[in-house]
């Protein structure tokens, strides 16, 4: 690791588009955690129309002193090209992403560097994001519908990730050279207002086939703000159809995109049987999104060639 202040052992990157008001909040927290002399922030500025550059050069002339903060503007529109940049720009030799609008607990750097620091061979960690709601949370926004609202808990022990799940963008941090074995997709990840997915699932897809430990550790936590807007019934649908999309762009070749046609049509099928019993509010939302998912890999294989979330 590295201890020279001028040299960072942790790189935070975060990524913002047009969230100038949440992306204040979360560098401001940054401010109280511990372990500041060894890291940089890299805020990575995904062509935004607001005040963002405004908003970060303010913070890093009030904080010169404190905290070592770079501005980039990412011209290349899609998330997964600015955490790209922000890689590029990162001189840490663990480099964590946190959402514009996440706060950090206390102990989080500390709890990164430490554990990277005593376990060599993990090559990336995640822990809890606790989610914090702009207005009531809905009452079907229970079990499955929890991880695509980010929201994740794995107890209080450190633990293997389970080869279905691994850390999220919202709270993440990965070995450096751990992205020798590939960066994050520009096809996949969200692009402007477009709700593509599947681009960390990629990533973390290469690490485990290289071997490397992918760990949930419950002191790395962050706080998630959820607005309003998303608390409703209409966007957890787009959100789905979207998710279906990107899991239709991950399949390239003949035998790949039949064996997808396939498994879409056999969940299909137990789709429209369970949705004879579901009973209650979130049993009937969740059969819709899950066929909206359906409809959304339908859409981009079957039309491949035009844009995303086009019909």
């Amino acid at each position: 690791m590295n201890y020279n202040t001028n040299l960072p052992s942790l790189s935070i990157v975060v990524c913002t588009y047009n969230r100038s008001v949440l992306l204040r909040k979360t560098l401001e927290s940054l401010k109280s955690l511990d372990d500041l002399d060894r890291i940089e922030v890299i805020v990575v500025d995904n062509r935004s129309t607001d005040d963002t550059e405004e908003v970060v050069r303010r913070f890093i002339k009030r904080n010169r002193l404190t905290i070592q903060c770079t501005y980039i503007f990412e011209e290349t529109q899609g998330l997964s090209a600015a955490r790209n940049a922000g890689i590029a720009a990162a001189r840490g030799e663990i480099v964590a992403f946190l959402d514009d609008d996440a706060i950090p607990c206390r102990e989080w750097i500390v709890t990164i560097l430490s554990f990277f620091e005593d376990n060599p061979d993990v090559a990336a960690m995640g822990g809890k994001i606790r989610p914090f709601f702009e207005s009531e949370r809905p009452k079907w926004l229970v079990g499955p519908f929890e991880l695509p609202y980010t929201i994740v808990n794995l107890g209080d022990s450190v633990k293997e990730y389970p080869a279905s799940m691994h850390p999220y963008g919202a709270n993440m941090a990965i070995r450096k050279e751990a992205f020798k074995g590939g960066m994050f997709p520009l096809e996949l990840g969200r692009k402007g207002n477009l709700l593509l997915s599947g681009e960390e699932t990629w990533l973390f897809e290469q690490i485990r086939k290289a071997g490397g430990k992918i760990i949930y550790h419950p002191d790395m936590e962050v706080e998630h703000f959820v607005p309003s807007s998303r608390l409703k019934e209409e966007w957890i649908i787009r959100r789905y159809y979207f998710q279906g999309i990107s899991n239709g762009m991950k399949r390239e070749g003949l035998w790949s995109t039949c064996f997808l046609l396939g498994k879409t049509a056999a969940k299909a099928l137990y789709v429209a049987a369970s949705s004879l019993f579901a009973r209650d509010e979130a049993g009937r939302l969740l059969n819709k999104c899950r066929m909206e998912s359906i409809r959304g890999t339908l859409h981009i294989v079957l039309n491949r060639g035009r844009e995303p979330g086009t019909e």
